[in-house]
């Protein structure tokens, strides 16, 4: 059964990403040390606090297009290989829509830093069940008592890896007006962002109802 944390994994995972293949000895000296993190944009110190920093907000859930019939083909497809009979309810397939923002307090850092993300996320737009797993590894001990951490404890990393499977990462490009609207609501000051979506996450259904 696909884990209601694949949400949270996705996240995990994508920052992870981010921080071991981009947050490397060369970004590191353009633009010296640089954080990874996964918080709502209005929780991120600008101004004088300003830091080298990558944010990860996932601002957006949506069903994925093509839900009906991949649902139904993941769902064959996980009960022929488990042997549990299929449930009633058709899992979730999700697209996860996630701002990515950089900040920099000096000239270039917040150019230097979208020019990394963007070429890394343009040469890794799939990532693998192996490195879903080793990403979703280090989220459960780096740091052991954040809550993600706590979640993965109890539930099985290598299943969770699993039903994941594998995630397409593709760029957003929002146009001057829809961008406008997203840093209207999320009321904080604008800084040099894309949008990125991560398909496809399922997650399936709780109900014990079998066919």
């Amino acid at each position: 059964m696909t884990n209601p944390l694949a949400i949270a994994a996705v996240t995990a995972v994508f920052k992870d990403l981010l921080e071991n293949r981009l947050v490397s000895d060369l970004i590191t000296t353009s633009v010296g040390d640089v954080s990874v993190t996964a918080l709502p944009p209005d929780r991120i110190s600008i101004g004088t606090d300003e830091r080298a920093q990558i944010n990860l907000f996932l601002y957006q859930v949506t069903q994925n297009r093509n839900a009906d019939w991949t649902s139904r083909e993941l769902r064959q497809h996980r009960s022929q290989l488990t042997g549990e009979a299929l449930s009633k309810k058709l899992p979730l397939a999700l697209d996860l829509h996630y701002l990515l923002t950089v900040y920099g307090a000096k000239d270039f850092q917040t150019e230097i830093l979208l020019g990394y993300v963007m070429q890394l996320l343009h040469d890794t737009s799939i990532l693998t069940q192996d490195s879903i797993y080793t990403a979703l590894k280090n989220a459960s001990t780096v740091n052991i008592s954040s809550v993600l951490s706590q979640a993965l404890a109890r539930v099985s990393i290598s299943d969770l890896a699993q039903q994941i499977g594998q995630i397409k990462i593709s760029p957003e490009f929002f146009n001057m007006e829809e961008t406008s609207k997203i840093w209207s609501i999320l009321q904080t000051q604008y800084r040099p962002s894309i949008g990125y979506q991560v398909s496809m996450v399922v997650i399936d259904s709780q109900s014990q109802n079998n066919i």
